[in-house]
């Protein structure tokens, strides 16, 4: 669904998806501390077209509503790359980042206008204290962040703070994560945001026709493979990414994968294994997602 089409009434997949799950979002129940701590959790965010997929977006909107809203969200995506650690503007006035080419002029034009985040912004640097954290004042939200909370939190009624990814390397993620897992304890869900196979450049046409189901070789070698050493919280072997079958081929570069790092060490429990949410494949892709226990 690279190019969807609208239906006799004008509306494509996405319009479809706001109409339906806004009504719903809105009756929510909203975090509180008889909920304990949110959960981490890792997403793959797929492309633009992610929103025109009724299955994708129906499974991350039921995801979201599987846990209390959230009182706001700290999101770590593969397309900012960044040291020393950054976060994004915390104000209402941002642009989105439209990371992204070859789509339909209709995803340019999307917003995603979501809450002042200041107040939580003030409390991610409260746990970076003594450490540098710079603040980008024009930096909004990635496609990596705004395509799936669009399709969980329709209404952008939840405060969003995105957080640069300053290494790939396994240790110092995990220590990223733990540094800001108290947030949980105040209601802020933490999202790690990439793809756990990312081959773009390997992937043949009959793939991105949508018309073969699954995904290569190496693409589903790769994620029968994270999913195991994840189920089983090997860190050690999650974090010899590049020993993994499939690769080099699933990661060319590692941005995709590495965000699930900060998702782990943001559980306080890195090792325990994780509890998967959404599977299968999109374009020959792993939509492999999952919470943390």
């Amino acid at each position: 669904m690279m190019n969807p089409q609208p239906n006799s009434l004008g509306q494509y997949p996405l319009d479809i998806h706001l109409n339906t799950s806004r009504p719903v979002s809105a009756l929510q129940k909203r975090w509180d501390e008889s909920d304990g701590s949110m959960p981490a959790i890792y997403l793959a965010h797929g492309a633009p077209p992610t929103l025109d997929d009724s299955l994708w977006s129906s499974q991350l909107f039921a995801w979201s509503q599987s846990m209390p809203k959230p009182k706001g969200i700290v999101i770590i995506s593969a397309h900012w790359e960044d040291a020393p650690t950054t976060i994004s503007a915390p104000g209402i006035q941002r642009e989105l980042v439209y990371d992204f080419g070859g789509f339909q002029q209709r995803y340019f034009d999307l917003s995603y206008d979501t809450p002042d985040a200041s107040s939580l912004a003030a409390d991610v640097k409260l746990l970076f204290s003594g450490e540098i954290l710079h603040e980008d004042p024009k930096r909004g939200l990635d496609h990596g962040a705004w395509v799936p909370l669009m399709l969980m939190y329709p209404l952008a009624d939840v405060p969003v703070l995105q957080l640069s990814m300053p290494t790939h390397e396994p240790e110092k993620l995990l220590a990223l994560g733990d540094r800001i897992k108290t947030l949980r304890e105040q209601g802020i869900l933490i999202i790690g945001s990439g793809f756990i196979t990312h081959g773009l450049r390997f992937l043949s046409g009959e793939f991105f026709s949508g018309k073969v189901a699954g995904g290569p070789g190496w693409s589903v070698d790769f994620d029968l493979w994270a999913a195991d050493a994840l189920t089983s919280g090997d860190i050690d072997r999650l974090s010899s990414y590049h020993k993994a079958p499939g690769m080099p081929y699933a990661h060319p570069t590692v941005e995709h994968y590495t965000p699930l790092f900060v998702t782990l060490g943001a559980s306080g429990v890195p090792d325990a294994g994780v509890e998967m949410k959404i599977e299968g494949f999109s374009y020959g892709l792993s939509k492999r997602s999952f919470a943390t226990r």
